[in-house]
């Protein structure tokens, strides 16, 4: 199921992401005892890492049965400014009472072929010991580019066709650095995908998703095979999605 939901702000936005993560973070302990996330680098979702930080976020999420992932990673020094994990030390995670071995970031800081094998290992032994042969998210927290990008899955890459590896090296974007990325059949295992998107510069792109069947856009492939996919956009991104039904707009 794909649902559109659009706020008028995109402070709106990070508070809306963040109240579906909390419930959902609950539902899943509740159920079987862990949460299990994966979060993308950027700009767009850093308002709703910042969430985490503060109440009620701080208090209320299971920050105990908390697993956090990557989607991916620059590869450059975790003290880079264009490092994801980096980013998200400094905007949540020294901020919250996550325990440290439940934080598995990519590493950025070797070749990306051994960044991909090391990240390809830790999953394997992290989902087998689970009795999961693939691993399967609770939640995995997209962003978009203006090129249609996520992850760092960019147009044209051959990386878009890999079904067999869970993770891989690809080079571009802005830095166009080599990156480590989790492949399409990962992001589309999961139970929750949420797709941010914010800001007029993205308009253009979010209309060229869903007006243009034939652009194959690697935005266009996450389409999740059991679980829900949640495009959730303040309005000046979703801005030539106005007159499309059916929409979501939260006043």
């Amino acid at each position: 199921m794909t649902e559109i939901i659009i706020h008028k702000k995109s402070e709106e936005l990070a508070r809306a992401g963040a109240g579906m993560i909390l419930t959902w973070a609950k539902e899943a302990v509740a159920e079987k005892g862990f949460f299990l996330s994966a979060i993308s680098g950027g700009s767009t979702p850093r308002p709703l890492h910042r969430l985490f930080k503060e109440e009620p976020y701080l208090s209320e999420m299971p920050w105990s049965a908390f697993h956090l992932f990557w989607v991916d990673e620059r590869c450059v020094r975790a003290e880079d400014p264009d490092s994801n994990y980096g980013t998200a030390k400094k905007d949540f995670l020294d901020r919250i009472p996550i325990p440290k071995h439940q934080i598995h970031p990519m590493r950025g800081d070797v070749r990306p072929d051994k960044g991909t094998e090391q990240y390809q290992k830790e999953l394997e032994t992290f989902f087998h010991s689970r009795g999961k042969i693939d691993p399967v998210f609770d939640l995995i927290l997209l962003g978009i580019g203006t090129d249609g990008h996520t992850a760092s899955l960019f147009p044209g890459h051959g990386a878009l066709n890999n079904t067999k590896k869970w993770v891989v090296a690809v080079k571009g974007g802005r830095p166009n650095v080599f990156r480590i990325t989790l492949t399409l059949p990962i992001l589309n295992a999961a139970q929750h995908v949420i797709i941010l998107a914010s800001g007029k510069e993205k308009a253009q792109i979010v209309e060229k998703i869903f007006h243009d069947k034939g652009a194959i856009l690697p935005a266009q492939r996450i389409q999740p095979v059991h679980g829900d996919l949640i495009w959730l956009m303040d309005e000046e991104a979703a801005s030539a999605l106005m007159n499309d039904t059916p929409l979501q707009i939260d006043e």
